[in-house]
């Protein structure tokens, strides 16, 4: 039985350009969301028909639109021009090689971290020590333009990132949880290494590495606010792990509600 994918993108991590943003399965029906994987994992269904098949080979499609089809044979259609022919061990072989360089890439960005600290750039020990004074009235005012700035230059509503930050550290610049997370957007310091946070603890750094993780989120998850939350709180891969569904832990599904009741105070307060 034919089995073809097609994909609302622009091309795939590791053998065309960036990553893709939307997968569909055109003999399933059902939409599912994708960011940031694998060949291997995005056309599994098709590698699986075409393992079994005569050839096992895949083929990639591209049409007048610039959607993009797999299949395990070939599609008929002139609006259809052939990309690529591969065998599906081939696919397989590329998809574990780019997930071992994504893992060499994650270790190495580990030991940065590991040796800063072991070098004495304790991230902890830079938390400055001045008490934060004020109503959160007040500490709301003071980080309001650099909020709006952040805002502006991450594509993100600026109620939402106040949502967020009266959530997390009700506008508390040198706030520390107990699992380690920074600041007035709460960073962990992996999540600010990836996003590029120069200083952890300065509060315009913070807003923006919050801001563009929260920009990440809501590209990763179609624009699905509830679920750019629950990652933010729990990671992309625990919505991921759980189909795409706000995890069932009940921290994240209170964050969640709780940022979501402040959005909607700030958007009331606006109008």
């Amino acid at each position: 039985m034919k089995r073809v994918i097609e994909i609302i993108a622009v091309s795939i991590q590791g053998l065309d350009g960036p990553g893709i943003l939307e997968g569909r399965s055109a003999h399933a029906g059902r939409s599912a969301r994708r960011s940031d994987v694998t060949v291997g994992m995005l056309v599994g269904a098709v590698l699986l028909s075409a393992a079994s098949s005569a050839t096992g080979d895949v083929f990639k499609y591209v049409d007048n639109d610039g959607n993009v089809y797999f299949s395990d044979e070939p599609l008929p259609g002139k609006h259809l021009k052939l990309e690529w022919k591969r065998t599906s061990k081939r696919l397989v072989s590329e998809n574990k090689q780019q997930s071992q360089k994504l893992r060499r890439q994650q270790d190495a960005v580990r030991e940065r971290i590991e040796a800063r600290l072991s070098a004495g750039t304790d991230l902890y020990g830079m938390r400055p020590a001045n008490p934060v004074t004020g109503s959160v009235s007040l500490r709301r005012a003071r980080y309001g333009h650099l909020i709006d700035d952040a805002a502006r230059r991450h594509g993100v509503s600026s109620d939402l990132l106040h949502a967020v930050i009266r959530t997390e550290s009700a506008y508390v610049s040198n706030a520390r949880s107990t699992a380690g997370a920074c600041g007035l957007m709460q960073l962990m310091p992996e999540t600010a290494q990836r996003f590029k946070v120069r200083d952890i603890w300065d509060p315009e750094d913070n807003i923006h590495g919050g801001a563009a993780y929260l920009r990440f989120l809501l590209d990763l998850f179609d624009n699905d606010l509830s679920l750019a939350l629950a990652g933010y709180n729990a990671g992309e891969n625990a919505v991921i792990k759980y189909g795409y569904q706000i995890p069932p832990y009940p921290e994240t599904e209170n964050y969640v509600r709780r940022v979501l009741r402040h959005l909607s105070a700030e958007r009331l307060a606006r109008n």
